[in-house]
């Protein structure tokens, strides 16, 4: 079944959860988090995205997960990206960055 709901995914057919895993600088912490706030709405106004949200590390309070729910892969990786919006949120974020982003998309395969 998880091959199938992966298969599924690159096809577009399923929800994908987009992970970004994000350094910012030292001392930047509050001031990013302050520029992801403003940068949300332009997730939530994203043809196909279904939730977003940030968490913070505990034991590496620069590292951050911002989590993305999106339709398919596509929502992501075409319509998102080759939009302004996602150029007004790099705008918005990029200056935090203490190294480029890694991105993953992630399906579920088991939920309670």
């Amino acid at each position: 079944m998880s091959t199938d709901r992966a298969a599924e995914a690159e096809k577009g057919t399923t929800m994908v959860t987009e992970i970004a895993h994000l350094r910012v600088t030292t001392g930047d912490e509050l001031a990013f988090e302050s520029a992801v706030a403003e940068a949300a709405p332009l997730f939530r106004a994203a043809p196909g995205c279904r939730a977003i949200r940030l968490t913070r590390s505990i034991e590496v309070p620069r590292l951050y997960r911002l989590l993305v729910e999106w339709e398919t892969i596509e929502h992501h990786t075409v319509s998102f990206r080759e939009s302004e919006a996602f150029s007004r949120w790099r705008e918005l974020v990029s200056p935090y960055f203490a190294a480029p982003p890694e991105v993953e998309h992630v399906v579920d395969v088991l939920r309670p």
